[in-house]
């Protein structure tokens, strides 16, 4: 059963026997990037809390038919997400119902995500926790893409950033970004892209380093979009990319044209439901992966 997400405030009481909370990762998209362990908890949970970058046929595949599902993503880019204190809340007050609770995340646990907060509400109320970690969007989007992140002579170093305003970037770390050889990677910047690849040329990023754009990376809709930084304005500028995306610039993402193992898909739909829609058909979001022939 899914139902939605409550806003009220709750009331504790303290049983005698206390439920637990497993915070897991549910991978990038493709459902087969789940681990084993992530999976195992999903059977044996009461409620499950999701995010709304989970794929649909994972809950189809693992989740008890009796388990409540509750969804509490979080779609800013719409302006329509679930705040985190209500999430913190329903955490809370499931586990001290005595339930066992799987808190459901996108890719990694660890990697953006707002586990901290949950971890704060889960200690503050003496609950039992287990973390699970996963496949973070950055090696998934990656590997698909054929993408090798620290490949040698390309780079020795990958760095996980996002951008998202003007100022949380100061011009030093701009100019420290365009000369280093690690390879970037921007999580949740498609919006802002133009702007990253501005101060990067403004302060002199090597000429052989390319940029790309991967949207629902691992699903059977993922497209990766790749070209040389310095024609980025003139060839994907004007793009607006279908979210999720995930952004690689470095001298590697040359090597795409090389190693990818995929075609971009033919399909244009959405793989992820946006905030508050119901589960989508499971054998259509489930289409076969397509390999470069």
């Amino acid at each position: 059963m899914i139902i939605p997400h409550h806003t009220k405030n709750f009331s504790y009481s303290r049983p005698a026997e206390v439920g637990t909370v497993v915070l897991a990762a549910a991978g990038p998209g493709d459902p087969d990037l789940i681990t084993i362990k992530a999976a195992n908890a999903l059977k044996e949970a009461d409620v499950v809390l999701i995010d709304r970058l989970v794929s649909e046929v994972i809950l189809h595949r693992y989740v008890a038919p009796g388990a409540e599902i509750i969804r509490v993503g979080k779609e800013c880019r719409n302006n329509v997400s679930t705040p985190q204190q209500v999430i913190n809340e329903l955490l809370v007050k499931y586990a001290l119902q005595g339930k066992k609770v799987v808190r459901l995340k996108g890719g990694d646990v660890s990697v953006f995500s707002n586990i901290l907060d949950e971890l704060h509400s889960l200690i503050e109320h003496q609950i039992p926790y287990e973390i699970i970690p996963g496949v973070t969007a950055a090696l998934g989007a990656a590997a698909y893409a054929g993408i090798p992140l620290t490949a040698r002579g390309y780079a020795t170093s990958v760095r996980f950033l996002t951008y998202y305003k003007s100022d949380v970037v100061t011009e030093d770390y701009w100019n420290e970004l365009a000369k280093t050889n690690d390879t970037l990677v921007f999580y949740m910047s498609s919006s802002t892209l133009p702007k990253v690849v501005e101060k990067l040329i403004q302060y002199g990023i090597s000429k052989d380093v390319h940029v790309a754009i991967a949207e629902q990376a691992t699903t059977c809709y993922q497209r990766v979009y790749e070209c040389n930084i310095y024609e980025y304005e003139q060839k994907l500028s004007n793009k607006a990319f279908t979210s999720p995306s995930l952004v690689i610039i470095g001298k590697v993402v040359a090597l795409h044209q090389q190693f990818r193992w995929l075609q971009n898909s033919d399909y244009t739909e959405q793989y992820f439901a946006s905030v508050g829609e119901g589960i989508q058909n499971i054998n259509e979001i489930n289409k076969p992966i397509k390999h470069v022939i």
